[in-house]
């Protein structure tokens, strides 16, 4: 990709662009999947554990990443779309990999939305199917 996505990616999300920054957003735009600080430690491993993990924090404050709790004890990440804003309507469902551990946006299967009862206020919704990835599946 050239500079100039990621350099618009953080302007679009309101982001001071630094060197660190866009190397560690590169990193994360590497992954064709959701990543964990683990993941992406071990692909920059020239950078400092508490700047990669401060970067993360403040890119999900800006809404460039979105976080997910697959249910593996290791928190995993993703970078949004240009579109998304990371709001309820955004949500989309995630597919955990039981037996390679990796986990997917399913960015084209919506979140289904429910009718809460009055006055309860909606801030998260976490949708994780699990089973075999297609690799997984194909080797068994």
């Amino acid at each position: 990709m050239e500079e100039t996505v990621y350099l618009d990616k953080l302007e679009r999300r309101g982001i001071k662009p630094t060197a660190m920054r866009l190397l560690i957003l590169k990193g994360m735009l590497r992954f064709t999947r959701a990543f964990s600080l683990l993941d992406l430690e071990n692909d920059l491993d020239t950078v400092d554990k508490s700047t990669i993990f401060r970067t993360i924090n403040l890119f999900l404050d800006h809404h460039l990443i979105h976080c997910i709790d697959d249910g593996s004890g290791s928190l995993k990440y993703s970078v949004c779309s240009n579109e998304c804003t990371c709001s309820i309507d955004d949500l989309h469902a995630h597919f955990y990999c039981r037996n390679c551990h990796k986990t997917y946006c399913l960015r084209k299967i919506h979140v289904p939305t429910v009718d809460l009862p009055m006055n309860f206020t909606l801030e998260s919704i976490n949708y994780v199917l699990k089973g075999l990835c297609e690799d997984c599946a194909l080797k068994k």
